[in-house]
């Protein structure tokens, strides 16, 4: 959602009132209740004609709305079963179905990192990566940065060798961290960890802590290595990208996080961004980036990653291509 959205939700939710306010919050992830209390927070008074506005919308999406389905669960299982195969459906249904089976790790995600780090830290890195594994990357990355150098890589190359999660270890879990983790029996384990989340966590981490964790997990075993650089996406690999798809991106990103995320880019993705945006646009971008003053390195890490969670996005919705190695993948 964007923040025009976050803030037609939050003017809506008060509008409800406490009670039912504090029901739909019920349903909702960590990051949205996070996303729409600081939008409320900061929206001190409210024009009328703004709030009108809002209930009208509300109103004609709510008259859109009806029960299709009365089983949902079944009928997404049947859905990608038909569509993917058994196979790939299984691995996807398998992340979208969990959540009942492991409702207890849903109160870590209520946690900030170093609560999550803080009750993890004495753990076997075995158990901490198969906890780690169930939650969102970014916050995983967050919580690893405040591990030891050495603790961080022992979890992420376990993370990175993790293959599935069984019905007895989700026990063992559950045993462990008590109230934090529930097991539940399971039909078959649980499709997470791999390469792929090694690569997910590490590209939130930033450059000096992925020099490091690369470093580590080559030394302990060179091919696994290269699956999880194979899997990285960089800020640079953004020049992977087709017209179409930056011209996609573009629409997506705000002119001054562009202006702050290109200060750290090369020459040759500069030039690709320029191509791309019409010629007044252009103009008013490379007289940005020459006025613009240093910039901490950080901040540009900063804004470079949420330009990546946007180019992933799209990914995911089929609006941008990224062309893979010389074996023509594509993901």
């Amino acid at each position: 959602m964007d923040d025009k959205g976050i803030e037609n939700a939050a003017i809506l939710l008060m509008s409800l009132g406490e009670e039912e306010a504090s029901e739909v919050f019920k349903h909702l992830s960590p990051k949205e209740v996070q996303a729409l209390g600081e939008t409320i927070a900061k929206l001190k008074v409210i024009k009328r004609a703004q709030v009108e506005e809002v209930l009208d919308k509300f109103d004609a999406v709510a008259e859109t709305q009806s029960t299709l389905v009365t089983d949902t669960d079944e009928y997404v299982r049947a859905v990608l079963r038909k569509a993917l195969g058994e196979d790939k459906a299984n691995l996807l249904l398998d992340r979208i179905l969990q959540g009942s089976d492991v409702s207890s790790i849903e109160s870590l995600k209520w946690m900030d990192a170093a609560s999550v780090a803080e009750l993890l830290r004495n753990e076997h890195p075995q158990i901490i990566a198969a906890i780690l594994a169930h939650l969102d990357f970014d916050q995983t990355s967050q919580v690893l940065k405040l591990f030891t150098e050495r603790g961080r890589n022992e979890v992420l190359i376990r993370i990175a060798t993790l293959d599935g999660i069984q019905p007895t270890a989700l026990k063992d879990l559950n045993e462990v961290m008590s109230q934090i983790l529930a097991g539940g029996e399971r039909m078959k384990k649980s499709s997470l960890g791999g390469a792929k989340t090694a690569a997910e966590i590490i590209n939130m981490m930033g450059s000096s802590v992925e020099a490091s964790v690369l470093d580590y997990i080559r030394e302990a075993d060179s091919d696994l290595a290269q699956k999880i650089m194979d899997n990285m996406f960089t800020f640079d690999d953004v020049n992977k990208i087709d017209d179409k798809g930056i011209q996609a991106m573009l629409k997506e990103v705000q002119s001054e996080s562009l202006v702050v995320a290109l200060k750290g880019a090369s020459a040759d993705l500069r030039e690709k961004i320029f191509r791309n945006m019409s010629t007044r646009a252009a103009e008013t971008l490379r007289e940005d980036l020459e006025s613009r003053g240093p910039v901490r390195l950080s901040e540009v890490e900063a804004e470079q990653k949420e330009m990546l969670k946007i180019v992933r996005r799209l990914v995911d919705e089929g609006q941008i291509v990224l062309a893979g190695g010389g074996d023509d993948q594509f993901v």
